[in-house]
């Protein structure tokens, strides 16, 4: 077993040689951090990006239940965005390093694919490298958690949760214009 570890290390070693050996040192060192200088936003999707609700609502009132929506395939694909928020997503990644947290649905395995089909129509395609589908947003290192619920391991995230929809955050604007208050960046309220 040990010698079947050595040639594992020596192969690495050796592949990890060819496939760096034309790069400069900082390159090299550098390769495999993705540590920012920016603060982590983490956004959630259904009802803060995307408007999940309504699209609930109006196949709860042609006959279908909750749970039945829930199982929909393609639900997420074509959801509309929130006002504001595609704006707001991209304001917002001009000064943070923003990542959008969402949690799928364990009784639509297709959620997890709509996801991310809806996140780079709308947000684009460097956007779907941003996606993070977690069912446990406690885990996750940042500044601010912007997110609708306080469900999923929101309570335990360490940085700031902003609760989308409620109270002083109802809208984008507000939300945007209390970040770049609290983070010192001069903000002229001309998008929304």
């Amino acid at each position: 077993m040990q010698k079947v570890v050595q040639i594992l290390v020596y192969k690495t070693e050796l592949s990890l040689t060819f496939k760096y050996r034309n790069m400069n040192k900082n390159e090299y060192e550098s390769r495999g951090s993705l540590k920012t200088e920016k603060e982590i936003v983490y956004i959630d999707m259904d009802g803060v990006l995307c408007d999940y609700s309504s699209f609930i609502d109006k196949k709860v009132s042609e006959g279908m239940n909750k749970f039945q929506v829930y199982k929909i395939p393609g639900a997420f694909d074509d959801l509309q965005p929130i006002k504001g928020a595609i704006n707001a997503f991209n304001l917002l990644d001009k000064h943070f390093e923003v990542y959008i947290l969402s949690t799928p649905m364990w009784s639509n395995p297709d959620s997890w694919r709509g996801k991310r089909i809806w996140v780079e129509k709308y947000l684009g395609k460097i956007a779907k490298k941003k996606l993070i589908l977690s069912h446990n947003k406690g885990l996750m290192k940042g500044k601010y958690l912007i997110d609708d619920r306080e469900a999923n391991g929101v309570l335990d995230f360490e940085g700031e949760y902003i609760k989308f929809g409620e109270n002083e955050f109802q809208e984008w604007p507000s939300v945007i214009e209390y970040l770049f208050k609290k983070e010192n960046i001069s903000f002229q309220n001309q998008m929304f």
